[in-house]
């Protein structure tokens, strides 16, 4: 399509080929300038899917319209919002909705797929096309996973399309899942489009190496010159364009607004452009756009900025108590002033930085009553939309209830397995002060739960350690509290400080199956220096017995991994069959039986037992890519290098290891692992200044946390490498009689054998 057509032309023409109620606004542009180069990228097919990143207004999604127009393809389009009630994938979801209604997909050809099933109860639009909704599954992973391969096919079946997620820095995690599941797993036919602003990482989510990155920088002086003179239809003075390059920083969206504030001024005398007057910032475009209209206008545009989503008069009407034909009117005077535009048959900003700057504009006492009115009118509706409930509660100041609708909104995350989401609700609602202590730890316990699988673990720790600094902390809660924030602070790599945490909480455990998860986990030998193995075989004697007093078979098992893991760190010659026997138990647990095979096989790799761990692997593998476990696919990863590394598999190893220390935050105490993986291979490849450089930063991490894993095996690690240049000998003997002490000092000799190796090399 010809950018030299108006925008209404392309608008129309679009709205044609792509009938959806929710595409992009491309009629409220202006002319498409620049972005050769970002755009070949985007049609270059290179990568499974593109993130487009920039700032805010700077055209990522004018980009990726342009990139849809050029692929002739129908498009689905998720977007993000922080507002959204929880719902796992709800973004696509919405966009699959609404690519049905607007007749863009063809339906039909879902039949005869039967694993779609899964989705007919999310898409009452397709149902008649899908099969019959499976029995749910009682494991909320497997359930979330089911749900990704199901969509992951469906948008398959059809395809072939692309998928446009908008303001990914909003997303839930299900829909980043899915993101990271389209890119290991392609799906022919569909292009992954992805808007994102810069540096509003959702979380400590990273992409994949298989999803490009297109970075959309501000417009040069020449291409502000060009969008001005394409919107005036004339062009400007070099000089004048230099300010307005100036004064908008190169924003699309900011040149468009401040040249559209008075066009035909503009036209007449386009050194007003240049002038002092000059809006700087959209704030100022906008507060000059507002004074012209009258006072039912202001007040309608800014009760429409407060409830942050389409425009609707009925609901603007019964919030400020107009007549309904007096919103109208007023609205039709926002359009005329350039505020609003019209999209589906409904009126919305021009942009959501618009509709910030009015919401901000607005008087913080009108402010605050909108908000309040907003949710005493969405208290009416049922289901409850907690989650919008708890935002404009917020906004108004109301603590108690924000706190009760975040509570509830957490509480429907948690139920669909989307822990990151609860976090985030929980997080936001234990910040007040005066909130009354049985209500801050009942919080707090929620988010100690939420945040242990999710992304919140940075943001929930200091307040669960403020919580903790309270001695009229009840006990119990002094129990929860603690493990959970050990658990935490062991996930994050602080290995010391959470082995010592979950210590103080054990006694204060009431609940004996979670007595029996804690002394499970403190048994574990490869966690902490300053522990003998004896204290860790006590731990899991009182951790069996807490099991048995529980009742409770996950307790059980949990205990049962921790002893036969226990069993391989001290050399148990019947471990090996005895790990075998019970994963064969777990045939119907795959997740059990996943996370199982995987722990045992990094303990048989401790003690040097890479046959063990290769079976071991073998079993857990499978599991988890036929079921899309990502929370263990990390562990899968970290175990193959480890695996190859042994057996000097070299080729890609490098490469692999990079893309996992990238994306740290899919498993954080992993990473010091990984590292020293990286300088084994320079060492094995012979270079040896980052291999003896990445090493000694690997014991100096282990030695801060207080991990006696991989401390071991990164000394031991140096003493090898030490030991074969000239003139270092005696440090590299000092290495291996350090890694001798350290072993001795857990009473797993096991450890020390490859050092005892060194040593006799050196004799």
């Amino acid at each position: 399509m010809s950018p030299d057509l108006r925008p209404e032309v392309r608008g129309l023409i679009l709205a044609r080929m792509y009938p959806i109620p929710v595409l992009f606004a491309l009629h409220a542009g202006g002319p498409f300038v620049g972005r050769a180069a970002q755009l070949a990228t985007l049609l270059s097919g290179r990568f499974v899917a593109m993130l487009v990143t920039g700032e805010a207004g700077v055209g990522k999604t004018r980009l990726v319209a342009e990139a849809v127009t050029a692929a002739a393809l129908p498009v689905v389009v998720a977007h993000c919002d922080d507002l959204r009630e929880p719902q796992p994938l709800g973004p696509v979801l919405d966009g699959l909705r609404a690519a049905r209604t607007a007749g863009v997909v063809d339906a039909r050809r879902l039949r005869g797929h039967r694993m779609l099933g899964v989705l007919a109860p999310l898409l009452p639009q397709l149902a008649e096309f899908l099969a019959p909704a499976p029995a749910p599954l009682p494991d909320q992973d497997a359930e979330r996973a089911r749900l990704l391969r199901a969509t992951a096919a469906l948008l398959g079946a059809l395809g072939p399309l692309v998928l446009a997620v908008e303001d990914l820095q909003m997303a839930d995690p299900a829909t980043l899942e899915l993101i990271d599941h389209l890119a290991a797993h392609p799906v022919p036919g569909l292009i992954v489009l992805i808007t994102m602003r810069d540096g509003e990482w959702p979380g400590a989510w990273r992409p994949s190496a298989a999803v490009g990155r297109l970075r959309v920088p501000a417009m040069t002086r020449e291409e502000v010159g060009s969008l001005a003179a394409g919107l005036l239809d004339t062009d400007l003075p070099a000089s004048v364009v230099a300010r307005l390059h100036e004064r908008t920083a190169g924003i699309p969206f900011l040149v468009e607004e401040v040249v559209r504030s008075d066009a035909d001024q503009v036209r007449e005398h386009p050194e007003v452009l240049a002038e002092g007057a000059v809006p700087a910032l959209l704030r100022d475009v906008l507060t000059a756009r507002l004074r012209p209209l009258d006072d039912v206008a202001r007040e309608v545009l800014g009760a429409a900025a407060v409830s942050g989503t389409a425009v609707d008069p009925q609901a603007l009407a019964a919030l400020l108590g107009f007549d309904v034909s007096a919103v109208r009117a007023g609205l039709a005077r926002a359009v005329a002033a350039g505020l609003l535009h019209s999209r589906d048959g409904r009126l919305w900003f021009r942009h959501t930085l618009a509709r910030q700057v009015v919401h901000d504009l607005l008087p913080s006492m009108t402010r605050r009553l909108l908000h309040l009115r907003t949710a005493r009118m969405l208290e009416r509706q049922r289901p409850r939309p907690v989650a919008r409930l708890a935002h404009h509660y917020r906004e108004a100041g109301s603590a108690a209830d924000h706190v009760r609708n975040a509570e509830a909104a957490a509480a429907l995350a948690s139920a669909q397995g989307d822990d990151a989401t609860a976090a985030r609700f929980l997080l936001g609602a234990t910040g007040y002060d005066e909130l009354p202590r049985p209500v801050r730890v009942r919080l707090a316990a929620k988010l100690g739960r939420s945040a242990i699988e999710g992304v919140a673990q940075a943001e929930a720790i200091p307040v669960l350690r403020s919580l903790l600094q309270d001695r009229r902390l009840p006990s119990g809660a002094r129990g929860e509290l603690g493990f959970a924030l050990g658990r935490m602070l062991r996930q994050q790599g602080e290995a010391r400080l959470g082995y010592e945490e979950i210590e103080r909480a054990v006694p204060f455990l009431r609940n004996a199956g979670r007595r029996a998860r804690a002394l499970a986990v403190l048994s574990a030998p490869d966690t902490v220096v300053g522990r003998h193995v004896s204290q860790h075989q006590r731990h899991c004697l009182d951790a069996a017995r807490a099991a048995q007093e529980s009742g409770e078979p996950a307790a059980r098992l949990a205990v049962e991994i921790a002893r036969l893991s226990l069993a391989l760190e001290t050399g148990d010659p019947g471990a090996g069959s005895a790990v075998r026997a019970v994963l064969a138990d777990l045939e119907d647990y795959p997740r059990e039986r996943a996370r199982a095979a995987l722990n045992w096989a990094q303990g048989a790799l401790h003690v040097g037992r890479t046959s063990l761990a290769t079976c071991l692997l073998e079993i857990g593998r499978p599991v988890v890519d036929a079921a899309d476990y990502e929370r263990l696919r990390p562990v899968v990863e970290l175990t193959e290098m480890s695996l190859d590394l042994a057996a000097d598999r070299r080729a890609g190893l490098a490469d692999r290891l990079l893309r996992f220390l990238a994306r740290p935050h899919r498993l954080p105490l992993a990473m010091a692992d990984a590292r020293l993986y990286l300088a084994r291979l320079h060492h094995r490849e012979g270079r040896v200044e980052p291999a003896e450089q990445g090493m000694r930063e690997v014991i100096a991490e282990a030695e801060r946390v207080g991990a006696i894993w991989p401390l071991v095996p990164a000394r031991t690690a140096l003493a090898a490498l030490l030991s074969e240049l000239p003139g270092r000998t005696p440090e590299g003997r000092t290495e291996a009689r350090r890694v001798l002490d350290l072993a001795a000092g857990k009473g797993l000799p096991a450890w020390g054998a490859e050092a005892t190796r060194v040593l006799a090399g050196l004799v």
